[in-house]
C-alpha cells in the first residue's frame, strides 16, 4: 500500500500557491485604484474628467466624486473605493489620502508576505503600529481656541487650497464658518453631534456672480403660495407644519358608487366640502399666518385660507419639513385635528417671497436661535454651481470637525514625515518580528508628501531626502512640503493645517483596511442554486445510487 503523505503535501503547496495569487492579485487590483486618484491631491494637482452613461460630463479633482463614478469589477477594488466613500461620509475629508495611503501601505506589504510572513503576523504588527501612529499624533498635535474665527477661517482655507475653487478662496471658508457655527452654538443636542447634512440646506440658483452667494438664519424654499391673492410679506409669522393632505382623502382600493338621484350627487359633493371645511377650521381656530404641508391643498382649502388671510405652502419635502421646525419651533402634526397653540411656531422673524431669476423662493429668515440654516450659492453655470457645492461640503466638514474635535496637526506631509520618522526609531528598538511592520508603515507614510512634491513639478529625490534629514531630530514636526512650490518650509507659517480628527479617521481606515485585503488567500464566486426540478430529480437518483453502491454513512 503506498503512502498517501506526498499527495497531501502536493495539495497543500498548490493551496498555497493560489492563495498568494489571490493576494498578489488584490494587492494589484488596489494599487491600480491609488493610481487613479494619485495626481489629484494637493493643490497643483490635475483634474479628471468623468464621462456617465448618460453623456455627462464633470471636471473635478475630488477623491470621492471621480471613484464614485468608476466602473470596476474587481472586488477588491471594490473595497477600496469603498473607503473613499466611508471616509466621506465620516469626516468629509482625505478621501484622496486614505485610498493613495491603502494602496502604498499594500504595496510594501506584499515584500513581507514574500518573505514568508504569515498574514496573521503582519497584521499583528499593523494594528500595534496604528496605537504608537496616534500616540504620536496626539503628541504632534495643537488645540485650538474656539473663540479664534480667524485661526479657525484660516484651516478651512488650508484645505480649499487642494480644490479647484481654489479661487473662490475668499468666500467660502467665512461661508462655511458662519452657518456651522450658528449650527453649533444653538443646537438643542451636544455639541459633539453637528448635523450638517440635515442643519444645513444648500440651494443652488444658476445667475448672478459667486459673490452674490449669501448665508440665511433660516430657510430658504423654493416654493410659492398657492393662491395669488395671499399674503406675500409677513414679519413675526404664526406657522403651522403639516405632514398631511388638505383635500379629500381618496379612497385607497377602487371605489364604485352607485347613485340614482340628482341629490344624492349633491349630497356626496357637500360631504366632501365639509370635510375640508372641516379641517380648515382646525387650522384656522389656531391662529396662524402661515400653513405649510408636504401633501396637496385643495382649490376649497385655498378659498377658506384667503378668507382668513392664511397663506399656504403645498408639496414641501420631508427634510425641508423637518428644517421648518428647528427654526420655527413648530411641531409637525400628522391631522389637523390634533393640533393645538403649542404646535404652532413663532420663531421665525420674516417670511417673504422674492422671484430670482423666473422662479419663485420664499424665505423663513431673522430667525431666533436657528437650528438650521440655508447658503444660497449664486454662479455663472451648473456645472461650476456643482462644483463649488462639492468643495463647500468640504468645508462645512472641516469646520464642523474643528467644532467636534478642536485639534490640529500640520499639513503639508508634516506628521506623515513625523510619524514615519518616530516609528523607524522604534522599529530599531523592536527585536521580533514587528519591525517588518514597523518599517512598511514608516516607509509607506512618506507617499503623501512625496506625492505632492510630485504633483508640483519639484525634485523628488532631493526634496524626501531633505525632508526626512529634518525630521531625523525630534522638535522638526511643523516641517513640510509647500504644495505650490515644492520647497521645505515650517507649514505653520503659511497656515497649512490638517484636522485632527481627518488624520485620525485616514491613518485608521488605510491600516485597518490593508489588514482586511492582506487577509483574504481566496476569491471565491457564488452561484444560484439550480431550481429546475428534472435536474434536482436526477441529482437525487445519482445520490441514490451512490448510497447503495457505497452504504449509507449517516449513522455512523
Amino acid at each position: 500500500m503506498h503512502n498517501p503523505q506526498p499527495i497531501l503535501v502536493v495539495q497543500n503547496a498548490s493551496k498555497r500557491d493560489q492563495g498568494k495569487r489571490a493576494q498578489n492579485a488584490n494587492i494589484h487590483a488596489a494599487k491600480t485604484v491609488a493610481d487613479i486618484v494619485r495626481t489629484t491631491l494637493g493643490p497643483k494637482s490635475m483634474l479628471k474628467m468623468l464621462l456617465d452613461p448618460m453623456g455627462g460630463i464633470v471636471l473635478t479633482n475630488d477623491g470621492n466624486a471621480i471613484l464614485r463614478e468608476v466602473d470596476v469589477s474587481h472586488p477588491a477594488a471594490k473595497s477600496v473605493i469603498d473607503l473613499s466613500r466611508c471616509q466621506d461620509e465620516e469626516v468629509g475629508d482625505g478621501t484622496t489620502s486614505v485610498v493613495i495611503l491603502t494602496g502604498e501601505l499594500l504595496t510594501f506589504t506584499e515584500p513581507l508576505l514574500k518573505k514568508q510572513i504569515h498574514p496573521t503576523q503582519i497584521v499583528s504588527g499593523f494594528l500595534k503600529t496604528l496605537d504608537d501612529c496616534l500616540e504620536i499624533m496626539e503628541a504632534s498635535a495643537t488645540t485650538v481656541d474656539l473663540s479664534n474665527t480667524e485661526q479657525i477661517r484660516t484651516v478651512i482655507e488650508s484645505c480649499l487650497n487642494t480644490k479647484f475653487s481654489d479661487t473662490w478662496n475668499r468666500i467660502i471658508p467665512p461661508i462655511a464658518l458662519r452657518a456651522v457655527s450658528m449650527i453649533a452654538f444653538n443646537q438643542s443636542g451636544p455639541s459633539n453631534k453637528i448635523d450638517i447634512k440635515n442643519c444645513i440646506k444648500v440651494e443652488k440658483i444658476p445667475g448672478g456672480t459667486i459673490d452674490d452667494t449669501a448665508v440665511y438664519d433660516g430657510i430658504v424654499l423654493n416654493k410659492d403660495i398657492t393662491h395669488p391673492k395671499m399674503r406675500r410679506y409677513i414679519i413675526n409669522p404664526r406657522i403651522v407644519l403639516l405632514d398631511c393632505p388638505l383635500e379629500y382623502k381618496k379612497g385607497e382600493s377602487q371605489t364604485l358608487v352607485e347613485i340614482t338621484k340628482e341629490e344624492d350627487w349633491d349630497k356626496i359633493l357637500k360631504q366632501e366640502e365639509e370635510e375640508v371645511k372641516k379641517m380648515c377650521e382646525d387650522i384656522i381656530a389656531v391662529g396662524c399666518d402661515i400653513v405649510i404641508t408636504e401633501k396637496g391643498v385643495s382649490d376649497l382649502a385655498q378659498h377658506f385660507f384667503v378668507k382668513a388671510g392664511i397663506s399656504a405652502i403645498r408639496r414641501v419635502r420631508k427634510s425641508d419639513n423637518n428644517r421648518l421646525a428647528k427654526i420655527s419651533g413648530a411641531t409637525i402634526a400628522t391631522r389637523t385635528n390634533e393640533l393645538c397653540s403649542f404646535d404652532v411656531g413663532t420663531k421665525c422673524g420674516l417670511f417673504e417671497i422674492k422671484k430670482i431669476g423666473d422662479e419663485y423662493f420664499s424665505y423663513f429668515i431673522n430667525c431666533e436661535k436657528p437650528q438650521a440654516c440655508t447658503v444660497l450659492l449664486r454662479g455663472g453655470s451648473k456645472d461650476i454651481l456643482n462644483e463649488v457645492e462639492r468643495n463647500l461640503q468640504d468645508a462645512l466638514n472641516v469646520a464642523r470637525n474643528v467644532y467636534t474635535s478642536p485639534k490640529l496637526l500640520p499639513g503639508g506631509g508634516a506628521i506623515e514625515m513625523e510619524i514615519s520618522a518616530r516609528l523607524s526609531e522604534r522599529c530599531t528598538e523592536t527585536n521580533n518580528m514587528f519591525q517588518w511592520p514597523y518599517k512598511a508603515v514608516a516607509a509607506a507614510l512618506e507617499v503623501l508628501p512625496r506625492t505632492l512634491v510630485q504633483n508640483c513639478g519639484a525634485n523628488v529625490v532631493r526634496t524626501m531626502t531633505a525632508l526626512r534629514a529634518q525630521h531625523a531630530s525630534k522638535g522638526n514636526h511643523f516641517m513640510g512640503v509647500n504644495g505650490e512650490t515644492g520647497e521645505i518650509i515650517d507649514v505653520t507659517s503659511l497656515g497649512i493645517w490638517d484636522t485632527f480628527a481627518v488624520k485620525q479617521q485616514v491613518l485608521r481606515t488605510a491600516i485597518e483596511a490593508t489588514c482586511m485585503i492582506i487577509r483574504i488567500d481566496d476569491v471565491l464566486s457564488a452561484t444560484k442554486k439550480n431550481k429546475d426540478p428534472s435536474v434536482q430529480m436526477a441529482a437525487n437518483n445519482e445520490g441514490q445510487a451512490d448510497r447503495e453502491t457505497f452504504g449509507d454513512t449517516r449513522d455512523g
